[in-house]
């Protein structure tokens, strides 16, 4: 049985950012399958939800636009229109992962673990190898352990 992947994004994403906590609003709180972000969305969970939330939608914005250089100037301008959106490649997933699950998914897709803790709790951590206090790698599995994005 395939377990259910919770989160916000694109169903086909290839860069797959997992956390442990859901924006503490509706319907966000009982999602229960993944949900692509329209435009506005995001900006509205910062609102919302005040520093946090926008920290981790900023940094996330920040990496995919310094790894892929997608077609906007600003970063901005990509986390406002194209992040967790439909056809962004994006995604950032409630479901707890496994050693077993993320090695079951496409070869393509990069795996990241936002917290050191969150990944131990998900005995995870013991099969990566540290390159420091607060990062681990798997290359086989293209799977990163890092520091929560609001860090």
């Amino acid at each position: 049985m395939t377990k259910q992947v919770i989160g916000l994004g694109d169903s086909s994403a290839q860069i797959k950012v997992y956390l442990e906590h859901r924006p503490p609003l509706e319907p966000y709180l009982s999602l229960r399958h993944l949900h692509a972000l329209t435009q506005g969305e995001i900006a509205d969970i910062a609102k919302q939800t005040g520093n946090h939330w926008r920290k981790i939608f900023n940094v996330y914005a920040k990496f995919i636009y310094q790894l892929e250089q997608p077609n906007f100037t600003r970063w901005q301008d990509y986390r406002d229109q194209m992040l967790l959106a439909e056809n962004s490649k994006t995604a950032l997933l409630f479901t707890s992962p496994s050693i077993k699950s993320i090695a079951q998914q496409k070869a393509d897709s990069i795996h990241i673990i936002m917290g050191k803790t969150y990944a131990t709790k998900l005995g995870i951590s013991e099969h990566c190898h540290w390159l420091s206090q607060d990062f681990s790698i798997h290359p086989e599995l293209k799977l990163i352990i890092c520091p929560y994005f609001d860090y």
